[in-house]
């Protein structure tokens, strides 16, 4: 009897600890990292790989361009120890790389050029210049591309130079800059598209052109584009060129004025104002400006400032059989913030839309330019020099290796007629697929102004009004009320978990670009389930709250006023740090590193008071910190309360 009772007794403390040691894993839940390796690939010393260009060569070596003017073939790359050997040197500033018919092509600032090794001794030997451009000398004209089309030809594109007086304001002041050009394989240059400010990204999705773009004058946030021929994307400064023979836009910089007031505002000394954004002002948004503007392209999909990014760079699509469930979708690399977005993208009435969603963050130095190796890993080239980054490097080449486990993500959003359907890596928890308060969506879009960027304007929480989920829980579909055509839907899912580990999702937020709200049938809400427990549990404090009221007689107590927080009192880190990453601040700053913007314990150097930091969240001053090269944006979005809590925390640093 005692053997069995202590057979009973350990069998019964082996399952309690199973149980409880269930519970803590289901309590930590993966990262991206957990997933996503990243592994420098050394490189030879006294490198400097500022890399400008990759791409993958059919016999599996990686050729590497850099910002310096060198292009670099490395032989098994994805070795220990690859081999660099230098094939061309003495350009100028390579932003760009491709590989056709046994030559190299790479964007300059002022031409397109092909190298070619004619004696096959691994060096190129014949430097031809198969198309140019005009320059005008400005530090800012860079040249991005090439990327080859589905005829052949090559597209670049330029970004725009800065005014002397208005040295925020873009320009073009020679032919091309502001704009993408189609490259015919005989060397002829076509107007193809303007409208660009920044254009680091161009990418080939599916066979049609894209590009990204970066936050600026004109430009409310980072984005991707769809371009087609004769689109105009946002930027005015190439309208200057329209006129000029073989243009496929007519838009003149007039007819754009007159719809976007440029703001060009002089001083009582005639010096041009700079623009500022403006709290409560009257402004118009791009879907506004595109009634009036019908050549006007919006993005297919919005990359928020200081979320997903703050200077996009090259989209690249995941070929088939690569990355497990993300085969076909497309990743944007971030230079500023060190990082790699992964987008959805889906056509909606004919035109390109889609959601955002982080991906792996964590490089050594900006990223610009990615590539696929034959082992299914993504080489990463990065650079800083001038734009700055997060990480600790200024320059370097990683390698980004998937261990082929599937994380627990959002594989899809996709539009419906009355919310959003999104599919699943894993079978989702029913009981908590079931209950709104799982699900939070907010909308919002920006200004189209001649001010550096935007802050999230028209902010609206919409409301969950029910939601079905799939019988194999791979799906759920949220009905939504209050859908807004051409704005962002900010969907959070931080109540989902994972059915069997009850982890919660590596990344429980997209960003959904709702351009068409698809026709079709809607839900009907005695299909779905309309539980909210969080509205359940606040009628039973209710209840609770009447009944104790009902059964006690009432006793005088003395009001008494709750004690408001001192705007000096600094809260726990646990809040600090909660607030930090929901205005987006850790995006650009960190507490004691320099980052893209200066480090919080640098700023308390400057002993502002609290209320002159509120005042410089809401109106920076780019002009106070001359050293650093991306000015900050204004940030009204921020509540006060908040940013008195972060402006004390900045203090308290000194």
């Amino acid at each position: 009897m005692k053997k069995f009772y202590l057979i009973y007794t350990l069998s019964f403390l082996l399952c309690l600890s199973g149980i409880l040691m269930n519970q803590a894993f289901a309590q930590e839940s993966p990262m991206e990292e957990d997933y996503y390796k990243i592994m420098k690939v050394s490189s030879p010393e006294g490198t400097l790989l500022e890399v400008g260009g990759l791409v993958m060569l059919p016999n599996g070596h990686l050729a590497v361009a850099t910002r310096r003017g060198d292009v670099f073939i490395v032989e098994n790359p994805t070795s220990p120890r690859p081999y660099f050997r230098k094939f061309a040197s003495g350009l100028h500033e390579i932003l760009g790389l491709v590989y056709k018919d046994g030559s190299f092509y790479c964007a300059q600032r002022g031409e397109l050029t092909k190298l070619t090794d004619t004696n096959q001794d691994g060096v190129a030997d014949l430097y031809e210049t198969f198309a140019s451009w005009p320059i005008s000398g400005h530090y800012h004209e860079y040249s991005f591309g090439p990327k080859i089309g589905k005829d052949g030809s090559f597209y670049v594109s330029g970004n725009v130079a800065f005014g002397n007086q208005e040295w925020w304001r873009g320009e073009s002041r020679v032919p091309y800059r502001g704009w993408v050009i189609k490259i015919t394989p005989n060397g002829t240059i076509e107007p193809f598209a303007t409208g660009m400010r920044s254009p680091a990204g161009l990418g080939i999705i599916d066979g049609e052109l894209f590009y990204t773009e970066n936050q600026g004058d004109y430009i409310g946030s980072g984005g991707l584009w769809h371009l087609e021929k004769g689109d105009f994307s946002g930027h005015p400064a190439g309208l200057a060129w329209t006129g000029m023979e073989g243009s496929p836009l007519k838009l003149t910089s007039a007819q754009f004025d007159a719809v976007v007031d440029p703001r060009k505002v002089k001083d009582e000394n005639g010096r041009y104002i700079k623009p500022e954004n403006v709290i409560d002002e009257e402004f118009v948004t791009m879907y506004q400006a595109k009634e009036k503007l019908p050549d006007l392209k919006l993005p297919a999909v919005w990359l928020p400032h200081g979320i997903h990014g703050i200077s996009n760079a090259e989209p690249l699509q995941i070929p088939k059989g690569h990355l497990g469930p993300f085969e076909g979708q497309i990743l944007i690399g971030d230079q500023g913030q060190s990082k790699i977005m992964r987008i959805f993208l889906e056509k909606v009435n004919g035109e390109y839309q889609g959601a955002s969603i982080d991906f792996r963050s964590g490089f050594q130095s900006g990223v610009l330019r990615m590539a696929f190796a034959p082992d299914k890993s993504l080489f990463v080239g990065e650079t800083n020099r001038g734009w700055g980054s997060a990480g600790e490097a200024n320059e370097g080449l990683q390698r980004m290796v998937w261990n082929n486990e599937i994380p627990f993500e959002m594989r899809t959003v996709k539009a419906m007629p009355d919310g959003f359907e999104i599919e699943f890596t894993k079978p989702v928890d029913f009981k908590l697929a079931t209950d709104l308060a799982s699900y939070a969506v907010q909308s919002f879009t920006y200004k189209y102004t001649p001010v550096y960027g935007s802050p999230p304007v028209n902010i609206v929480d919409n409301n969950i009004l029910g939601v079905q989920v799939s019988d194999d829980g791979m799906k759920v579909r949220i009905i939504v009320d209050g859908l807004r055509k051409y704005y962002i839907h900010r969907i959070s899912l931080d109540g989902i978990r994972e059915r069997k580990d009850s982890h919660s999702l590596v990344h429980p937020t997209a960003y959904y670009t709702l351009n068409n709200i698809p026709t079709g049938e809607k839900l009907d809400l005695v299909d779905v389930s309309r539980y909210n427990s969080i509205v359940e549990q606040e009628k039973i404090k209710a209840e609770e709250a009447k009944k104790a009221a009902t059964s006690k007689k009432p006793v005088a107590v003395a009001a008494v006023k709750p004690a408001t927080p001192k705007a000096e009192e600094v809260p726990s880190m646990e809040v600090i740090n909660s607030l930090l990453a929901k205005n987006t601040c850790t995006a650009c700053h960190q507490a004691n590193k320099r980052q893209v913007g200066p480090s919080y314990a640098d700023i308390a150097k400057r002993k502002y008071t609290n209320e002159q930091i509120v005042e410089l969240i809401y109106n920076p001053k780019p002009e106070n910190w001359p050293d650093y090269s991306t000015p900050m944006a204004a940030m009204p979005q921020v509540p006060r309360d908040e940013a008195l809590k972060i402006a004390a925390y900045i203090n308290s640093l000194r």
